[in-house]
């Protein structure tokens, strides 16, 4: 996914949005990976952190969640609406974040595995944002070059929103 968002000319910062340790309880609980509040904060953090800091402060910001942690991306994006260009949520689950999705102003692309029918119902309730379906694909995207065509989607989609146009040089 990172290669592929690099080859249109974005940097990436990958976040794992639970500890080792908390990685260890969820395993066991599946508790943490549906705290929503929890993976909010560190999505913000890592914000406002690329916001302070001088090598990324001019930068515009695009999130990409998948599963619950893409509940957790949009919630980031409705609390931080100024720093947020776009989102793309990859076999997310936007019905968890259901409270804050009117506050979301980022242009927001939902990408579902044909073969995913409950997360695809559980996008098409947001039908103000744009929807894409790769076909034949499940939940994880694990079949042939499925993921490939995530990473396109989601490459055209922050180009597109996040890197500003080139003025044109007068004649």
């Amino acid at each position: 996914m990172a290669r592929v968002l690099r080859q249109g000319g974005l940097g990436t910062l990958l976040i794992d949005l639970l500890t080792p340790g908390e990685e260890r309880e969820d395993i066991l609980t599946a508790r943490l990976r549906f705290d929503i509040g929890l993976l909010t904060e560190r999505v913000v953090g890592a914000s406002d952190w690329l916001a302070q800091n001088p090598l990324t402060a001019s930068l515009r910001v695009g999130y990409f969640g998948a599963s619950t942690g893409a509940a957790g991306v949009l919630a980031a994006a409705a609390e931080r609406p100024a720093a947020v260009g776009a989102v793309v949520s990859r076999g997310g689950r936007p019905d968890l974040a259901i409270p804050v999705l009117p506050r979301v102003k980022a242009p927001t692309l939902l990408i579902v595995g044909g073969h995913d029918y409950p997360v695809i119902e559980m996008n098409r309730l947001h039908t103000e944002k744009k929807l894409e379906i790769v076909p034949g694909a499940t939940h994880l995207f694990e079949e042939e070059g499925a993921l490939e065509q995530v990473a396109r989607l989601a490459r055209e989609w922050f180009t597109r929103h996040l890197i500003p146009l080139r003025p044109s040089r007068p004649a």
